[in-house]
């Protein structure tokens, strides 16, 4: 699949980005649970995704010509008016249903028992609009997908007065509108299925019948949606931020990083112990071919030989950034997540500790969350990160696949930040692509290779 300027997504997109929107592509379907309640909560999948203000008109309400239908966008407008019009053709939301039905989808039904997996709940929570007859204003279609309440919620309440040409969207959030003008909120939507929440949950079972890992950086995911609206600020005019793409890794990552650990927290409490999908899957799926193995040359430092370890990949990029922004918590939370990691590879802790430092983790990365929301975002910053993450080649790629991902996605959605704001570099850009190539087979993926690629970007930056 190609992509334009706004986003150079080459093969990694199958294996990885794509891949995700393929088989798991699904915002949640409510206003999330407040960070502080998410870890103590035990709820089924509707209670989490379906609320009770209003009811579901289904995305047919949306598609008219005059509405959101429209082929070509508007600029006269308030809105694009072909937001439907993209959804349905561009966005693989718009298919996760019906991916469903594929040989993929009948594989991991067949292996997990569940029947047709376009019928079974343990799917269509995360890739339909599957909310109950009582909470239908009209009925619609499951095959619709990820459809537009999935993410904007149920619409009876306000899509009569959002029509009104003084409509306020703080009036229409009040009505159940799901504001996702606030980029911690929206990250929370998202993460709900692309990486967990109460009732929802690709865990190491899924994983092992051949749902696909995820994994997730919202100003990535967000451009390979595509987008069909236009960012705005508080007071709703557009949002002309060539470098809001830095504000929205950012608060994605801090978001990310007390989401991981809410699910953490979920999973200590209950269930099997321990869940095998929070570790560096390619820790063990991958060739152990003597001494054609760099991770056995490299050897284990920190944990025994065996023991997989926990997946830190939305702490180590995080932390750059909160260091800029509050280095007091910042040190904090890298003493907090280190204690994590520790415990969960360890593969036999005491199930409470885990709970308590996953817990203090999950509270230092709101508190960043809340500050990098007021925190500035111009060149220099974007640009010292570029630097510092580049810089950071051993650490990165030694810790694993999955941080090797977010490093490339990382760097690529600061660069166009930057690049959006005039530091075009041909260079960076062809390095970065680069990296994309050595994290496109996962099971393939060598250290030593990219921690050279990261310092070829690295050199491109001076």
């Amino acid at each position: 699949m190609a992509f334009d300027l706004r986003r150079f997504l080459p093969s990694f997109s199958v294996a990885a980005a794509l891949a995700v929107f393929a088989l798991a592509a699904a915002t949640a379907h409510s206003q999330a649970p407040a960070a502080t309640d998410i870890a103590h909560r035990h709820l089924n999948a509707h209670d989490v995704l379906f609320h009770d203000d209003g009811r579901y008109v289904g995305p047919g309400s949306c598609s008219a010509v005059a509405c959101h239908g429209g082929i070509e966008p508007r600029s006269v407008t308030r809105v694009l008016q072909n937001e439907y019009s993209t959804w349905v053709t561009r966005d693989k939301h718009a298919r996760a249903y019906t991916s469903l039905t594929t040989p993929l989808g009948e594989q991991i039904a067949r292996t997990l028992q569940l029947g047709p997996a376009e019928q079974a709940q343990r799917c269509l929570v995360c890739h339909a609009l599957d909310v109950p007859a009582s909470q239908q204003a009209r009925k619609f279609d499951l095959a619709d997908g990820v459809s537009c309440e999935s993410c904007h919620g149920p619409a009876s309440r306000w899509i009569g007065p959002h029509l009104q040409a003084n409509a306020q969207h703080a009036q229409m959030v009040s009505l159940g509108l799901y504001d996702n003008r606030n980029l911690v909120l929206r990250t929370e939507r998202c993460l709900s299925c692309h990486l967990g929440a109460p009732g929802l949950s690709v865990d190491h079972e899924l994983i092992a019948a051949g749902h696909p890992d995820l994994r997730f950086e919202l100003d990535s995911f967000t451009a390979v949606e595509p987008p069909h609206w236009v960012e705005k600020s508080a007071d709703g005019q557009p949002l002309n931020d060539p470098l809001f793409g830095t504000r929205a890794w950012a608060i994605g990552q801090a978001v990310e990083l007390r989401v991981s650990m809410q699910r953490l927290v979920r999973d200590a409490r209950s269930g099997p112990w321990p869940e095998f999908s929070e570790m560096d899957c390619i820790s063990c799926h991958h060739s152990l071919t003597g001494p054609l193995s760099w991770r056995q040359r490299a050897g284990y430092p920190g944990h025994r030989a065996g023991d997989p370890p926990y997946n830190l990949s939305h702490y180590v990029l995080f932390q750059h950034i909160a260091n800029e922004v509050d280095p007091a918590i910042n040190n904090e939370l890298n003493q907090a997540a280190t204690r994590v990691a520790h415990l969960v590879t360890s593969m036999s802790p005491d199930r409470p500790d885990v709970i308590a430092a996953a817990e203090h983790a999950a509270d230092l990365a709101a508190k960043l969350s809340t500050e990098l929301q007021s925190a500035s975002y111009d060149r220099a910053r974007t640009e010292r990160l570029l630097r510092a993450i580049s810089a950071d080649a051993d650490a990165i790629s030694q810790d694993g696949e999955r941080t090797a991902e977010q490093a490339t996605m990382t760097l690529d959605a600061l660069y166009i930040a930057d690049a959006n704001a005039g530091a075009r570099n041909p260079e960076t850009r062809a390095a970065i692509d680069g990296l994309y190539k050595l994290v496109n087979n996962p099971s393939a993926y060598n250290a030593p290779q990219f921690a050279a690629q990261l310092r070829r970007v690295h050199q491109t930056l001076h």
